[in-house]
């Protein structure tokens, strides 16, 4: 797709980073391109947001919505939403921390099918129309102190993934779709940051859709 022939090491030891005159034109588009579409998915996913949060509710104990500081652009906090697909009481440790398999017995039945389709994201579209993220780019991790690993691995590259919006889409999840590998997803989110564009954005939010529709395979990875 859009992985060049640089390796981590050519990423890591580059020199300091700042985006091309016409990266920052598109950056700054890229916002108008985020706030229409996410009014419009408002307007499109409101009633099926609605169900599925009565759906949420009715399935299992504890709130529809699940709530999480995460990391934005530049390392700024902010509060992710996202419908809650894991048992009331799931403890807040990072997938990559957790045992194999750990994860899958706090999923409940109704979050499977949500995580599955992907429709427990939707609540992201808030998140983007108030320009917390977007709707491409490197997904938000949690704060330091509770995914130690990633943030490590994604200040190894040069640029990190902060130096764009956190995404509801991003290159790693093309390539690694829910693999949690720390050093691979940092690689990838570097790459995303470091080529951002129009053609890229759009490659990545069809290979996504094609993913979800179960039309193409996730990449196999670098």
């Amino acid at each position: 797709m859009m992985i060049t022939d640089k390796t981590e090491k050519d990423i890591g030891n580059a020199g300091p980073f700042s985006f091309s005159k016409g990266q920052k034109v598109y950056l700054a588009f890229k916002r108008l391109i985020d706030l229409g579409g996410s009014f419009v998915g408002i307007l499109l996913f409101g009633l099926p947001m609605a169900v599925i949060a009565v759906v949420t509710r009715c399935t299992s104990k504890g709130p529809a919505l699940y709530k999480q500081v995460r990391l934005g652009k530049d390392e700024k906090p902010f509060t992710m939403l996202k419908f809650r697909s894991m048992r009331a009481d799931a403890p807040s440790i990072a997938p990559a921390d957790m045992a194999p398999g750990e994860q899958e017995h706090l999923i409940t039945k109704w979050g499977h099918f949500l995580r599955k389709t992907s429709l427990d994201e939707l609540p992201q579209l808030f998140n983007i129309f108030i320009g917390q993220m977007s709707f491409i780019g490197p997904r938000p991790q949690q704060d330091k102190e509770h995914e130690l690993k990633l943030y490590n691995a994604r200040h190894e590259f040069n640029p990190t993934a902060f130096v764009v919006k956190p995404g509801l889409c991003s290159l790693a999840i093309v390539k690694m779709h829910r693999s949690h590998d720390p050093k691979e997803k940092a690689f990838y989110d570097s790459e995303y940051a470091r080529t951002v564009s129009f053609k890229t954005d759009a490659t990545l939010f069809f290979a996504a859709f094609g993913i979800l529709l179960g039309i193409r395979k996730q990449d196999k990875g670098k």
